[in-house]
C-alpha cells in the first residue's frame, strides 16, 4: 500500500491544489482503517450497489448506485438549493482563486426530506449519522467547476488544528447527482482516468482513506466545467468520530 501511495503522490504533484508535505504512508490510523473495512462490507452487500474495479496498483473503494433518490426528491432538493445558495467556500480562497466556482447550500437537517435522505445514506453506508457533517447542496451553472482536489484534510495545514477536534479526519464521501446538465459537469478522477457522468438520482460513495487508514491520494477528483444547463448535487462527508 505504501508503494501505491508514493506513486500517487508523485503523479499528483503537478496538479493544482495539491501540496504534499507529510507522507501519507506516515499517517496510518487503525480507527480509519476499521471504517474502511466496515463500510466496504456494508456496500458490498447492498442490493443495487456496485463497486468500481480499479487496478491493483491504484486502490480505491468507489461505489455507484442508480436511482438512490427519486425524480420528485431530486426536484425538491434542487429547489432547496436554489433558495439558500451562496458562493462555495474554499480553504485559502485567495490563494486558490478559481479552483471552486460553484454555489453551495447548507441544507436544513430538520427539513423532513433532508432528514430522510440523510438517514437513507447512513443506513446504506453503515456509519452512525452522528459521524456525518450536515448534508450540503451544490449548484454549478455554465462555466462553473471544482478543480482537482481531495476531500480528506491535510494535517499539516493550519485549518487542521481547528477541524480535528470536531470529528477528526474525513473518511467517506457520499454524493448524489440531482440534475443533469445538457453538457459537461462530469465527476473526474484524473489519477484513475475515470469520468462519471451526472445522472439524476445516481449516488457515488468513495473512501478517502486507504485500507490502512492513511489518506488515499487516488481519490483526487474534480467537478468538470458545466458546458450547458445546470448541475445540482448533494454531498455528505463522514468523519472518523462524532461530528460536533
Amino acid at each position: 500500500m505504501a508503494d501505491a501511495n508514493d506513486e500517487a503522490e508523485r503523479d499528483a504533484q503537478s496538479l493544482p491544489y495539491y501540496e504534499p508535505s507529510i507522507p501519507f504512508a506516515e499517517q496510518r490510523c487503525e480507527l480509519r482503517g476499521s471504517l474502511s473495512t466496515s463500510v466496504a462490507e456494508s456496500l458490498d452487500h447492498a442490493p443495487g450497489t456496485w463497486r468500481f474495479s480499479s487496478r491493483r496498483d491504484r486502490p480505491i473503494q468507489l461505489y455507484i448506485r442508480e436511482q438512490f433518490v427519486s425524480e420528485a426528491e431530486c426536484g425538491a432538493l434542487m429547489a432547496l438549493i436554489d433558495s439558500g445558495s451562496y458562493p462555495s467556500p474554499l480553504f485559502e480562497k485567495n490563494k486558490y482563486a478559481g479552483v471552486r466556482t460553484s454555489q453551495s447550500c447548507n441544507l436544513d437537517p430538520y427539513d423532513p426530506l433532508v432528514a430522510q435522505v440523510d438517514a437513507r445514506l447512513a443506513r446504506l453506508v453503515g456509519i452512525d449519522r452522528s459521524f456525518g457533517e450536515p448534508l450540503q447542496g451544490q449548484r454549478y451553472d455554465v462555466g462553473q467547476e471544482f478543480r482537482d482536489h481531495a476531500d480528506f484534510f491535510y494535517i499539516d495545514q493550519p485549518y487542521w488544528l481547528e477541524y480535528e477536534p470536531h470529528g477528526g479526519q474525513r473518511t467517506w464521501t457520499a454524493m448524489v447527482f440531482l440534475g443533469e446538465p445538457e453538457r459537461g459537469g462530469a465527476t473526474r478522477f484524473p489519477l484513475l482516468d475515470l469520468d462519471i457522468q451526472p445522472v439524476a438520482g445516481r449516488l457515488l460513495v468513495w473512501n478517502n482513506m486507504m485500507p490502512d487508514g492513511s489518506p488515499n491520494p487516488w481519490t483526487l477528483h474534480a467537478g468538470t466545467p458545466v458546458e450547458g444547463g445546470t448541475k445540482y448535487i448533494v454531498t455528505k462527508w463522514y468523519r472518523e468520530r462524532t461530528f460536533c
